[in-house]
């Protein structure tokens, strides 16, 4: 299998008034293009941080150890051109000012270098495959016009614009009911496997990213505990904390 990218000794810490946190340490994973990967664990184990470092989002202030490569890049990939990203609340990515036609249609036109009628028109065919009615009205809509699931389906159109090769979902899911969460699993997984993209799931649920993904990475307290192939970590775990996290969830589900 081709790396996408490779962490090897990776950590995250910052520097607050002398005091020191540590959001990740010492983290070793491979990336491997066209792959679902999730990522899991709960609150504060790092989750989020390891996100926004794949994607060089990281604050200023963020002090990195270790490394990140990208095999097949000469520098680190651009947010919105080679990786999108969808973020747990949608209003982080929505311009409350801009109708969301007009949000996706410039990302597609940034990163591709559409004009303005090809940017929109991409914008209207995204509209569409995010599988919201009426492309139409939802291009001239305003985010706070819209529903939650809504909102999130728009958020994910406008992450796919550039064309990615490596979708990020950090959360995408948590703020939604379940059966919402149900179907934009099912959305990113068949726009994913349509494009030929490689995901990175984030989540605190393990049973979701069960239903989605083909290697689960286990987070605590910003490390990683247990990597491996999907049917392995649900049957066979090695580490108790993921067991935890198992029974967790059946306890939620009785």
């Amino acid at each position: 299998m081709t790396v996408l990218a490779r962490l090897q000794g990776f950590g995250v810490s910052y520097s607050r008034k002398r005091h020191a946190t540590t959001a990740l340490a010492n983290i070793d994973l491979d990336l491997f293009a066209g792959e679902k990967l999730a990522i899991i664990g709960e609150s504060g184990s790092g989750k989020s941080t390891l996100a926004m470092a794949l994607a060089g989002l990281l604050a200023p202030e963020a002090q990195q150890q270790g490394t990140i490569e990208w095999p097949g890049y000469s520098d680190q990939p651009q947010p919105g051109r080679d990786i999108g990203f969808v973020f747990q609340d949608p209003g982080g990515s929505l311009n409350p000012v801009m109708t969301v036609g007009s949000t996706i249609a410039e990302v597609a036109r940034v990163n591709l270098g559409l004009d303005r009628a090809s940017a929109s028109q991409s914008a209207h065919d995204l509209i569409a495959r995010v599988r919201l009615p009426d492309p139409e009205r939802i291009a001239h809509s305003y985010p706070h016009q819209l529903s939650g699931g809504q909102r999130q389906r728009v958020a994910i159109a406008a992450a796919i614009a550039g064309r990615p090769s490596l979708l990020i979902a950090d959360e995408a899911t948590s703020a939604l009911d379940t059966i919402v969460q149900a179907e934009i699993v099912a959305l990113i997984r068949s726009l994913v496997e349509a494009d030929g993209m490689t995901l990175v799931f984030i989540s605190h649920d393990i049973a979701l990213a069960a239903s989605l993904a083909d290697r689960i990475a286990v987070f605590r307290s910003g490390r990683l505990v247990e990597c491996g192939d999907t049917r392995t970590i649900i049957q066979q775990q090695e580490d108790a904390y993921t067991r935890q996290l198992l029974d967790a969830h059946l306890a939620v589900e009785a």
